[in-house]
């Protein structure tokens, strides 16, 4: 069988609650996104998956991401990944989106991107084509395995793996919600890339 990507986006964080754009501000999760991480772990743990003991485990060296996956109860297996890390955002970094088009009215991220390379910023920002190179190795690595794969990471950076799994512009990224300690599978039907399940957050009900 091909092998297929799972993902894991972070556990609630006071900035995913708020709307803003978490880059690489490294945002602890709040009580709710750390009962999540459990319980998103727990189900990784009963079947059909049981703890899927042969499947290559990465994550964001960011804490949110870290931490979803430690409590998930992977702490052991994983390996940090640069890769996986959240969109940089540059000067949006903290911003709203609402805030964002109060400048820039028709503004779409997966379309623009961000500024990239403004002085005064903590970080520079990344373009759509640089997310995309770095979403294409993670697509690369994960199609290169002979097993699954479970990744553990952020809103943005995993819609945009998923629109790079199927073989589309990053723009398809705006058609695909992410929420807060979902589930969601990359795979195949019929010798396709596919989505086999996509946002979600049962353990959570």
């Amino acid at each position: 069988m091909a092998a297929r990507i799972l993902l894991a986006r972070h556990g609630q964080t006071a900035w995913s609650l708020s709307g803003k754009h978490t880059g690489r501000t490294d945002i602890p999760l709040l009580d709710e996104g750390r009962r999540g991480a459990k319980l998103l772990g727990e189900r990784l743990h009963r079947a059909p998956w049981d703890g899927l003991s042969e499947v290559e485990i990465r994550t964001s060296p960011l804490v949110r991401a870290s931490e979803t996956c430690e409590l998930a109860g992977f702490g052991g297996r994983v390996t940090p990944w640069d890769a996986l890390m959240e969109w940089d955002y540059g000067p949006y970094e903290g911003m709203t989106p609402d805030e964002i088009k109060a400048v820039r009215p028709d503004w779409l991220i997966w379309r623009d991107g961000v500024p990239t390379g403004v002085p005064g910023t903590a970080t520079p920002g990344e373009s759509v084509a640089d997310v995309t190179a770095r979403v294409d190795e993670v697509v690369a690595w994960a199609r290169a395995a002979d097993r699954d794969v479970l990744v553990f990471a952020h809103g943005h950076v995993l819609r945009s793996l998923a629109a790079r799994w199927l073989g589309f512009d990053l723009a398809f990224g705006a058609r695909i919600r992410l929420d807060p300690t979902s589930l969601s599978i990359l795979g195949w039907a019929y010798g396709e890339p596919a989505i086999e399940r996509w946002n979600d957050t049962g353990h959570l009900a």
